[in-house]
C-alpha cells in the first residue's frame, strides 16, 4: 500500500489513565496500542538506533503510561511519557503499521527480551 493511502486516525484517545492509546482510523480499523509496546516501539534514535540493525531493546517499562499527546503539523503526535521520554514523531503511517503488526512486533519483542535473559 502507498503510505499516501494508507489510513488517518479519525480520533486518538488516552484510556485508563493513560495505560493505552485508542486509536480509530478513517478505513474503520480501531486499535488499542498500550503505553509499553508504544514506549518500547518508539521511533526516536534512543529506541531505534541511527541506522538499521541498531534496534535498542528497552525493558523494565511495563508500568509506564502516556501523560500526554501533542499534534505535529498534521502528520504526527509526539507522546509524552512518565519515564520522561518524549522524543520521536508517531507518524500516522506509523501509529498504523503499530496497529497493523502490534501481535508480530509484540512476539518479536518478548522474544528478544528472553534472549537477553532480561524481564520486560
Amino acid at each position: 500500500m502507498n503510505t499516501q493511502d494508507r489510513p488517518w486516525p479519525v480520533e486518538l484517545r488516552l484510556h485508563a489513565g493513560g495505560q493505552s492509546l485508542n486509536v480509530s482510523f478513517d478505513d474503520g480499523a480501531n486499535a488499542v496500542l498500550e503505553a509499553e509496546y508504544l514506549r518500547v516501539e518508539s521511533p526516536s534514535a534512543e529506541v531505534q538506533g541511527h541506522g538499521a540493525g541498531q534496534k535498542k531493546l528497552v525493558v523494565g517499562k511495563e508500568s509506564v503510561i502516556i501523560q500526554k499527546l501533542e499534534p505535529v503539523g498534521n502528520y504526527a503526535i509526539r507522546i509524552s511519557f512518565n519515564d520522561g521520554h518524549d522524543s520521536g514523531l508517531f507518524t500516522w503511517d506509523y501509529l498504523y503499521e503499530l496497529a497493523e503488526d502490534k501481535d508480530i512486533r509484540w512476539t518479536e519483542y518478548l522474544a528478544r527480551v528472553a534472549e537477553a535473559n532480561l524481564s520486560k
